[in-house]
């Protein structure tokens, strides 16, 4: 791996699964294999939070970790990849990034079989997991809805490999008109190249939920969607950004393995993307690969389901 400086955020209060603490073991495994002397940790309180009112379940907590990895953040050195946790971990990550550079200069590619772009009043759950990508258009709680300079706009963002939004979510990607990279765009890794040209960024921020991948290829994940990509499109498509524009940051988020035994066999597909979005770049082959990509639109239902009995 190139230098790079790792963030571990083991939270799980954003997500809204009754399993949703496997989140921190999953965190815990990847640390595993990362350079010691490149990574640093945040320590995610113990306690579930609380809403306070404002509509998000666990609020509390939430704004507490990001603020938490925002002071992290600040000392190291760029680019940064964050380790979490669920989607949530990575926005103080996504932000910090914005932020430091010129405005419109970093464009934020979405790997995530959801959007992710819930706000507090279309979400079927209050699980903040479900509205990280709202949070960083600026559509958020004070505490987590980015502000100033640390705004995402839409022109800046894309989704990729997106294939299950929530009813609300697809009406507000296609009223604002959000670029979405469907997975059997994923055949041709240039495909999301072209995506961000046309936002006129410079620099990329990788954002990878593991979700994003066929669950043929990986058993960790709470929220699987079928028809997903396959490691080598993704990884693909990670070094293809990486040769086009400088990377700014990263994130791996959401491995929730059952068991150890279980992490163990899904580590070597996961090490492989952090490979791609940390390893020096060399030429490469796009992968011929397309057996787990078909083109289907975005559907109905996200990870943004009402919530458990014991979240409620």
């Amino acid at each position: 791996m190139s230098p790079a400086s790792f963030l571990v955020v083991p939270q799980w209060q954003g997500s809204g699964s009754s399993r949703a603490m496997r989140l921190i073991d999953g965190a815990e495994a990847i640390r595993g294999d990362l350079p010691a002397n490149a990574t640093h940790s945040v320590a995610v309180p113990a306690a579930a939070g609380e809403a306070l009112g404002t509509g998000v379940l666990r609020y509390s907590s939430l704004s507490l970790v990001r603020e938490l990895a925002a002071a992290e953040l600040a000392v190291l050195e760029a680019p940064v990849v964050t380790i979490g946790g669920d989607c949530a971990a990575d926005l103080a990550g996504v932000q910090h990034a914005v932020a430091s550079r010129p405005p419109g200069s970093v464009a934020v590619v979405w790997f995530d079989a959801h959007g992710d772009i819930n706000s507090v009043s279309t979400s079927p759950s209050g699980a903040f997991h479900g509205m990280v990508v709202r949070a960083l258009l600026g559509d958020g709680p004070d505490g987590l809805a980015a502000t100033g300079a640390a705004r995402l706009h839409h022109e800046q963002l894309v989704l990729a490999g997106t294939r299950a939004l929530d009813d609300g979510e697809s009406a507000f990607v296609e009223h604002m008109g959000i670029r979405v990279v469907e997975p059997g765009e994923f055949e041709d890794p240039q495909a999301l190249v072209r995506a961000v040209e046309a936002t006129g960024a410079t620099a990329v921020y990788l954002h990878v939920d593991l979700d994003v991948l066929d669950p043929a290829a990986i058993e960790g994940i709470g929220y699987p969607e079928p028809f997903g990509v396959s490691p080598e499109q993704l990884t693909d498509a990670i070094r293809a950004l990486r040769t086009r524009f400088e990377l700014a940051g990263a994130a791996v988020t959401e491995f929730a393995p059952e068991s150890p035994d279980a992490a163990g066999r899904d580590l070597s597909v996961i090490l492989r993307v952090l490979g791609s979005l940390t390893a020096p770049l060399k030429a490469t082959t796009p992968s011929q690969d397309t057996s787990s990509s078909t083109d289907h639109r975005p559907r109905h239902l996200s990870t943004d389901t009402a919530p458990p009995d014991d979240v409620r």
